[in-house]
Formats: C-alpha cells, structure tokens, sequence
C-alpha cells in the first residue's frame, strides 16, 4: 500500500477506535445531525484557508474536514446503510461516467465544452432518476452562492439570460423606483445583480468574503487608531470617530 492509504486507513481505525465501546464518550454520542454544522464550519475553513494562499492552514482544514466525512461514514456503516468504499466507489463511477471525452471516447475539450457536456449527463441521469434539474443543489446552500449556482448550471444548458447591458437597466430602475418598493423588489435586485456579476466573471460569494475582509481590516485599523487616542468605539465622540474612520482609510492603512 502506498503511503495515502496507509494514512487513510490509519485514520478509519482511529475513528472507529474513538467510537467503540472502550472509545471517546463525545465521538460515540454523534450522530449525523450533531456532526453537520461542525462538517459545514470545516467547509468554511477550507475556503478561508484558499483565500488566503495559507498552505500550512490548507493542509489542516482538509484533515479536518476529511476526518468529518470519515467520521459520517462510518456512522453510517454502523448503522448498515453505506460505508466509506461505497462513497469513494460511487464518486469514482461517477467521475468516470461524467468525463466520457476522457475514459470512453478520448477526446479534447475546452474547459467550457467540459461543463456544457457535465451538466447535459447530469440532466440525463436526473431525467432517467425522475428528478429536477435542480434538486442536486442543497437548499441550506447560501443564497448568494446559491443564486450564482442556479443561474451558471441554467446558462450551461443554454437557458436565454438577459445580456450584461440589460441586467445594468434593470438593477437601476429597480434601485430607482423609491424606498416603498424596495421589499417587494430586493431578492429581484439581488438575482438580477449576481447574474450581471457571473456574466462578468465574478464570483459574487467570492467578491463579497473579500470585501468583508477588507472591512474587517479597516474597522481593526480604527480601533487601533481610537485606542491611540485613549478611547474606544463606546466612548469616542463623533469628531474623534470621523478623524479616525478619515485615517483608518488612508491607503497605507487599507
């Protein structure tokens, strides 16, 4: 064996050695409903480990999220439903089933070709299952990316977008239509606005953890700035908090 699956392996009987009887009383309490939020957090960190370019970080949050899909499965062999061979099996089957341009008819395709031919399989196979084309994407999914997902898996099937220009009229006259519509006309602002960001090659989700980021950053600037000044965000007076907001966004300080 090499040595990944020797690791692999290793950790399967660390897992199952946490669950038995003489084991861990916390690992043995879990159950796929308790794991879950934690398996979303770890999904999180990996993103935020990737954004960073931080490969020290990457390498960990992948072991933890890869103990999280171990520890899932496993569960569910105890329980007799499935077990990790049976999900490595069935990804596999499908990676192959799903790039026929690759392991059937050998073929060139562009990175484009690649996803228009993924998405017309998976349609396919869903159609022959009785299932929606969108079924497969998860409903606790953020809406953000959820949005953005939607809209790329219709375009991949040719369903008629509105073009770039098009979306820019309606996201304004939307905007511009008063305050009294804005409730009614949000979730269509917000569609309307991450579909004009895909056609532009922004990953809406992607774009907003950035600026998030940079927020962050400039609102710990301020409270450094505030703390030189011998006060804090609850005691500085609106003079003091404009001087340092005016500071904190100086470009050496972005």
């Amino acid at each position: 064996m090499d040595k990944t699956t020797i690791a692999i392996q290793e950790l399967i009987e660390t897992v199952r050695t946490l669950r038995s009887p003489g084991g861990c009383n916390w690992d043995r309490e879990q159950t796929l409903e308790t794991l879950r939020p934690y398996m979303l957090e770890e999904a999180y960190e990996v993103a935020d480990a990737v954004d960073k370019g931080d490969m020290d970080d990457l390498r960990k949050e992948l072991g933890d999220l890869l103990l999280h899909i171990i520890m899932s499965a496993e569960i569910c062999r105890e329980k007799g439903d499935f077990d990790l061979a049976e999900v490595a099996g069935r990804i596999n089957e499908k990676l192959k089933r799903r790039h026929p341009h690759v392991f059937s008819e050998t073929s060139s395709l562009t990175p484009q070709e690649v996803e228009k031919q993924w998405e017309a399989i998976k349609a396919a196979e869903k159609k022959k299952d009785n299932k929606r084309f969108f079924d497969s994407i998860p409903g606790a999914m953020p809406a953000l990316q959820k949005a953005w997902r939607i809209q790329q898996r219709a375009s991949e099937v040719g369903y008629p977008w509105p073009d770039s220009k098009t979306l820019r009229r309606n996201v304004a006259e939307a905007l511009n239509e008063g305050e009294e519509t804005l409730d009614n006309r949000a979730g269509s602002i917000l569609f309307n606005l991450v579909n004009l960001l895909r056609l532009n090659g922004i990953e809406p989700e992607k774009a907003l953890r950035e600026k998030d980021a940079e927020f962050i950053q400039h609102f710990h600037r301020l409270e450094e700035l505030l703390h030189t000044r011998s006060c804090t965000l609850s005691n500085a007076t609106a003079e003091q908090l404009e001087e340092c907001i005016a500071a904190a966004l100086k470009p050496e300080h972005i």
